[in-house]
């Protein structure tokens, strides 16, 4: 019984702390799991759940708002997030894969 309890409590503050584990864009960058692909959305280079999760939601956003700026200067999405990829690779930090324009992954 004592032992039920115990192997209980550690799932359960396993699964509160879940969160502290969750990456973000930079950290996931920083790490070599996401790379930055030439068409302005991220690719899954290390691939985990949480990988493909993030993933899935900052190419969602980054799709948002593609489309809100297309719209606004009367531009093709891709336009858009083909001009994003340049910028966003640019800002990237060092160590960063991103995709050059023949879709060939580099190093910053």
């Amino acid at each position: 019984m004592k032992l039920r309890f115990i192997s209980m409590i550690v799932a359960l503050s396993v699964l509160l702390a879940f969160p502290a584990f969750a990456l973000d864009l930079h950290q996931a960058r920083d790490a070599g799991i996401l790379g930055e692909k030439n068409d302005g959305y991220v690719a899954v280079l290390k691939k985990t759940p949480e990988a493909e999760a993030l993933a899935k939601d900052i190419n969602k956003k980054r799709a948002q708002e593609y489309e809100r700026i297309s719209k606004q200067n009367d531009q093709p999405v891709k336009v858009i997030s083909n001009l994003a990829a340049k910028q966003i690779a640019k800002g990237i930090n060092a160590g960063n894969k991103y995709q050059d324009t023949n879709g060939n992954w580099k190093t910053r």
